[in-house]
């Protein structure tokens, strides 16, 4: 190859950024290894060379190269047998393998394919052909280099997601034991009367909130409620109207009323949603919104005086069996300021309960389609009948997950079982 041939070479190389920068060329003829390994090197390439495949072999495992020009045919390990031995080294990029022959059978060039091989210069080397072949060497190579960057960008932002959905993960855990710590107690004996909560997130947390507290010896308060919406904020919700409701300071309970004495008697359940929503559109200021079902027994009389503020109808089931639906809707708490809330009441016989549902229970739907609305909580309630506090509730819920065909719901369940025992036989 003459100089004016490697200029040319030079010319056509220099000044456009290059992905090959280390290139091995391997042959056992000394001239030839020469010729090449000097153009290549006064066209801006870093060349070291070999004399045969086992001594090229070497010199890979040390540092390999970008690009490789390899005779084919050579004593002891031909060019096709130090390819196949390129390919199976362990290597970060991509190794362009070019092997020259001046073989130009298909069959010969299928074989050196099957070997690993990219390309074929023919010898003797002509100048713009292995200008042609570098060109696409370095297009290879180049893509190759961008793809593997891009991969590890990819990896690398993956694992960070990974460690930060980790974090939220943990979090999350760690917002649902709170949440859940909001239901301290899950049953509780008022002597004449037995209270279950029921509480089940169909996420980490949720925005049902189930509870209970004594008022006096003769009053007690359950309610149920759901913020609108799931996950985080409506959890952070459930936290902060936690506290209206509170069984341990009833000073901060706006369900209850202290006389100059400082005796608790219920406040009116109606008041006590007007109040709460008040406060959520006044104090709170949130998008949320909420169902509640507040109810206060008299546990003497077995009357309960209660409010529906857009809750599900509480089932009624009395001792002898039969079932009843209380409740004519009502406006959700949050929603409309200066809304007013209407207190109801019924009155449980000994052996009656009340059930305190959310829709999350209503909205089940069958396999067909079709949701559990009352009837169907109606059917899985008298199905329940000789069942009692937590294995009433727990029951209930494999009842559902029986229905539905799944343990996971796609909203937030929560019940309030209340099991008047009464202390007096009258009614």
């Amino acid at each position: 190859m003459g100089v004016a041939q490697t200029k040319d070479l030079h010319s056509r190389t220099a000044g456009t950024p290059t992905a090959v920068r280390k290139v091995l060329v391997v042959d056992d003829s000394p001239s030839q290894r020469l010729t090449l390994s000097q153009m290549l090197r006064q066209a801006g390439y870093s060349v070291r060379s070999a004399a045969s495949g086992q001594e090229a072999l070497g010199l890979c495992r040390n540092d390999p190269p970008d690009l490789v020009f390899s005779d084919w045919m050579m004593p002891g390990m031909s060019g096709l047998e130090f390819c196949h031995e390129f390919r199976r080294m362990t290597r970060e990029g991509y190794g362009y393998f070019i092997l020259l022959t001046s073989k130009s059978d298909r069959q010969d060039m299928a074989r050196g394919f099957d070997a690993g091989a990219d390309d074929f210069l023919t010898k003797p080397v002509n100048t713009a052909e292995l200008r042609a072949r570098i060109t696409a060497a370095e297009r290879v190579v180049r893509m190759e280099r961008e793809l593997t960057e891009k991969n590890r960008l990819v990896q690398t932002t993956l694992q960070e997601l990974q460690l930060i959905h980790d974090a939220i993960n943990g979090d999350l855990i760690e917002a649902r034991k709170l949440q859940q710590s909001l239901v301290r107690e899950r049953y509780r004996d008022f002597d004449s009367a037995e209270v279950s909560l029921m509480l089940h997130s169909c996420g980490h947390v949720g925005g049902d909130l189930v509870g209970m507290f004594q008022i006096s010896d003769s009053q007690i308060g359950v309610y149920g409620m759901d913020v609108s919406g799931h996950g985080i904020s409506s959890a952070l919700m459930t936290a902060r109207l936690a506290g209206y409701l509170s069984a341990t300071t009833p000073e901060q309970n706006i369900a209850m009323v202290a006389d100059e004495q400082g005796r608790f008697r219920g406040r009116c359940p109606g008041e006590t949603a007007a109040i709460l929503n008040e406060l959520i559109l006044g104090e709170i200021e949130t998008e949320h919104y909420l169902t509640l079902l507040l109810a206060i027994l008299d546990l003497d009389t077995g009357r309960v005086d209660y409010v529906q503020a857009g809750h599900p109808a509480p089932l009624i089931q009395r001792a002898h069996g039969s079932i009843e639906f209380a409740g004519e809707g009502g406006l959700p708490v949050g929603l409309l300021n200066e809304a007013t809330y209407q207190t109801r009441r019924l009155t449980l016989c000994p052996g009656d309960r009340l059930l305190v549902y959310s829709d999350g229970i209503m909205e089940c739907q069958k396999p067909d389609g079709e949701m559990m609305g009352e009837s169907g909580i109606a059917s899985v309630a008298a199905e329940l009948k000789d069942a009692h506090g937590a294995e009433y509730l727990q029951s209930l819920v494999w009842r559902l997950a029986d229905i539905t065909g799944s343990d996971q719901f796609g909203d937030d369940v929560s019940a309030v079982l209340l099991e008047f025992n009464g202390r007096s036989q009258t009614c």
